[in-house]
């Protein structure tokens, strides 16, 4: 893949690809695991509730759901329009209309800077792909918990099912590339005028474009401390998706 796009053929997918596809004029992608035959594993809010905030927002944006109305179902996923949590779709149905775009991982730091928009590579490896179809297929059955923009969401799942990573501490932003870049760039719009009111334009922009390339880099869960290794069994175990303190120090994964 290059710097400038990830787009991919269908014939290149492979199965425990994370593979994802823009949404509502690349305002945000909608992430999964392709998991073979045609088929892929995803986690969604289903039809206006995209972004789970409760409130007039989750109207702003299309579901991540198959696109198939509810008159006209899909033949081989049926009605999933209105379907919450971890779902299999075809893969028309997840492409939602859009481009079939795959998630790097194991990148360099500069390539991951050079990636500006979030939610398009990591520098965390993938574990293999037993591993990844293993915890897909799982949650697919016992589910992913409760859907959260900034903490629990389809990008959030599927680097899950990549890494068996989960964030350790309950105050943090989830695994998302792309809710780390958002705030990334909304810390970098409150903090630079405060702090350098009297720099020229290009030094400003300068300082900009630093604090929104640290500040993405350092919640990549590639370079995080706050994120620990967690048998996917234990999501069903426990009551939440937040790591207990006494299981930061997890032995990896089976």
């Amino acid at each position: 893949m290059g710097v400038l796009s990830n787009m991919i053929d269908r014939e290149q997918l492979k199965p425990g690809d994370h593979i994802y596809s823009w949404r509502q004029a690349y305002i945000y992608a909608h992430h999964g695991i392709y998991v073979g035959d045609g088929m892929v594993i995803h986690f969604t809010r289903g039809a206006g509730q995209e972004i789970g905030t409760g409130t007039v927002l989750d109207n702003l944006l299309f579901s991540s759901s198959p696109s198939h109305s509810s008159d006209t179902p899909c033949p081989r996923c049926g009605d999933q329009t209105r379907t919450d949590g971890v779902i299999s779709s075809c893969l028309d149905c997840f492409l939602y209309g859009g481009n079939l775009y795959i998630f790097e991982y194991g990148v360099s730091p500069a390539f991951f800077l050079a990636k500006a928009r979030g939610g398009t590579c990591t520098l965390a490896p993938s574990d293999p792909t037993e591993d990844v179809l293993h915890r897909s297929s799982f949650l697919l059955e016992n589910g992913f918990g409760v859907y959260n923009i900034f903490k629990n969401n389809c990008e959030d799942f599927a680097i899950y099912c990549k890494t068996g990573l989960l964030v350790s501490t309950s105050v943090s932003v989830g695994r998302s590339g792309q809710a780390a870049s958002y705030l990334a760039a909304a810390s970098t719009l409150v903090s630079t005028p405060l702090r350098f009111m009297t720099t020229s334009f290009s030094g400003l922009a300068l300082v900009g474009v630093s604090f929104y390339c640290v500040g993405r880099l350092m919640f990549d869960i590639g370079v995080r401390r706050d994120v620990s290794k967690v048998p996917v069994e234990r999501l069903i175990a426990s009551p939440g998706l937040d790591v207990p303190e006494n299981t930061t120090e997890m032995a990896k994964e089976d």
